[in-house]
């Protein structure tokens, strides 16, 4: 017996050991030394909310524990007073039994002993199935009462079994002083077989009680292992369902993004139409400033026109006043002609009206009005040629057969002086001058096209000055477009950044789902297998 309470106070230690071994070595949380984000600070209220709900479920649990500990101890003491009560009137009846002690009584006393003993055992049994769920604390709780229980009847078995045998002996002893020895001899041989067979059965039950505290020991501890997974289990659902949960958040922020990203491509998608607009309005801005410089040309080409206009007019007014000093010289000439004819006449010499002195004069007058049947076939055949530019022709032409004339009549002068005696009068029809009215005709001409000229220049001014306005305006536009599409395209970037980062997240949250999967079914079979191993050992014993 002290035997099997010191291996008891062995056994309580080891498990008291093993559990005070599983309860240090928890998992423990380092704390993040970074610096937290509002993602990072709603995670930790979440991992607090659900340490907090587990905690809760562990007090919970301990408490039901406790509770029934409590009723199962009840219902231990009240079983454990009934059995004794019996044993006790059992063995008090026996011990107190008068007659002579028989083979047939003792064999019977040792049969109700084991009886007793072998009930008492289905008792324990039926007490270590309660209390099959509960953890090593209750398990090393419930033992010692039990084995005490034990040690108890056994004691009050061997005692009364002693006392008796003692009785018996003695009251045999008194009333038989002179009995027979045989009887004696058969009686002392009996009790012997009896002794070794007490010790045989006491060595049998002694193994069997060490046998029976080593098998509940395992059962102890492979019920402390099935708590410990059972609440890693729960531990892992709910960091499961935590990661499903944060998995659907995901999802739900990945559809959120996936929409801002559409939207932003559309936006994207019209700022490209509108940069090409405003590339085609540039294109047409260069367009227009190739025409304003194709206008600028022509403005120039029209200034150069308008003074080589004013040049000719200059020169032509040189040439009216040269003109009217010819003209006026001429008509001096023609005064002395008349001198010099009537003089002519006087001496007796007669000229006709067509002849002269050499004959040049007819030939002037016949190269003059050829001249001038030439110009008019020459406009008649330059019908799209400028009033302007054929008068200007005219006015040159006249002025060559002018001086050409001059040219001529200071000839005839000449021959004149040197010839004193003959002189010939020119005609009056090739010496009249009808240009005056011709030139004031071309400087009318010339002063009109001038001012349309200038209101040209003025209105070609201010559509180039509304171009440059346009211009000016297509280029805010187009700034301003290009810094749109600067901005949606770094958007895009870091949309697009943030969507690859969303997804990686998600890979590793899908992963994490799956190895919580993987451990969960892996705890699960081990389980199923320690509820087999656990029904098997049951089913042996």
């Amino acid at each position: 017996m002290r035997h099997l309470s010191h291996f008891w106070d062995c056994n309580l230690n080891t498990r008291t050991d093993l559990t005070m071994g599983t309860q240090d070595s928890g998992r423990k949380r380092l704390p993040n030394r970074e610096r937290l984000t509002a993602e990072d600070d709603a995670l930790n209220v979440i991992a607090r909310e659900a340490e907090a709900r587990l905690a809760a479920k562990r007090a919970a649990r301990a408490e039901a524990r406790e509770i029934r500990m409590k009723e199962l101890e009840k219902q231990q003491n009240e079983g454990t007073h009934k059995i004794t009560e019996t044993v006790t009137f059992l063995v008090t009846r026996w011990t107190r039994f008068d007659c002579i002690p028989s083979p047939m009584s003792l064999v019977f006393m040792y049969t109700l002993r084991w009886v007793c003993i072998f009930f008492f055992n289905i008792f324990s049994l039926m007490q270590s199935d309660c209390e099959g769920s509960q953890r090593s604390q209750s398990c090393k709780m419930s033992i010692a009462p039990t084995m005490m229980y034990k040690v108890n009847i056994q004691y009050v078995f061997l005692q009364g079994s002693r006392a008796s045998t003692l009785a018996s002996l003695s009251r045999a002893s008194s009333r038989r002083g002179s009995g027979d020895a045989s009887t004696w001899a058969d009686s002392e041989a009996s009790v012997r077989e009896m002794k070794d067979a007490l010790a045989e059965a006491e060595e049998k039950y002694r193994k069997a009680m060490v046998s029976n505290a080593q098998l509940d020991n395992e059962k102890s501890k492979l019920m402390y292992q099935v708590d410990v997974l059972k609440d890693s289990l729960m531990e892992l659902e709910e960091q499961l369902s935590e990661s499903r949960r944060e998995y659907e958040e995901k999802v739900k922020e990945f559809e959120r993004e996936k929409h801002a990203h559409g939207i932003l491509k559309f936006q994207f998608s019209e700022m490209k139409e509108m940069l090409q607009q405003s590339e085609e309005l540039l294109t047409e801005i260069r367009q227009l400033r190739l025409k304003q410089d194709g206008y600028v040309r022509e403005i120039q080409d029209l200034h150069e026109t308008l003074e080589w206009k004013d040049k000719k007019i200059g020169a032509l007014e040189r040439q009216k006043e040269y003109s009217d000093a010819v003209q006026n010289e001429r008509d001096d000439l023609r005064d002395e002609v008349l001198q010099l004819r009537d003089i002519l006449k006087k001496h007796g010499i007669v000229l006709g009206p067509d002849l002269n002195a050499n004959g040049e004069t007819g030939a002037v007058i016949d190269r003059l009005t050829d001249a001038d049947s030439a110009q008019d076939s020459q406009t008649a055949h330059t019908g799209g040629d400028s009033v302007l530019e054929i008068r200007l022709r005219k006015l040159v032409d006249e002025r060559e057969g002018l001086v050409e004339q001059v040219k001529r009549l200071k000839a005839q002068l000449d021959q004149k002086h040197n010839r004193t005696e003959e002189s010939a009068a020119p005609d009056e029809g090739a010496l009249e001058n009808g240009t005056d009215p011709h030139i004031l005709d071309i400087q009318r001409d010339a002063n009109r096209h001038i001012s349309e000229l200038k209101f040209k220049l003025v209105k070609s001014e201010q559509e180039v000055t509304a171009l440059e306005q346009n211009v000016t305006r297509l280029e805010g536009q187009v700034t301003r477009y290009k810094s749109a599409a600067e901005n949606a395209e770094k958007v895009e970037d870091e949309l697009k950044a943030e969507k690859r980062k969303m997804q990686r997240e998600l890979r590793g949250a899908l992963d994490r789902i799956d190895e919580l999967e993987a451990s969960n079914s892996h705890l699960s079979k081990r389980l199923e297998k320690m509820k087999a191993n656990r029904s098997a050992m049951l089913a042996q014993q």
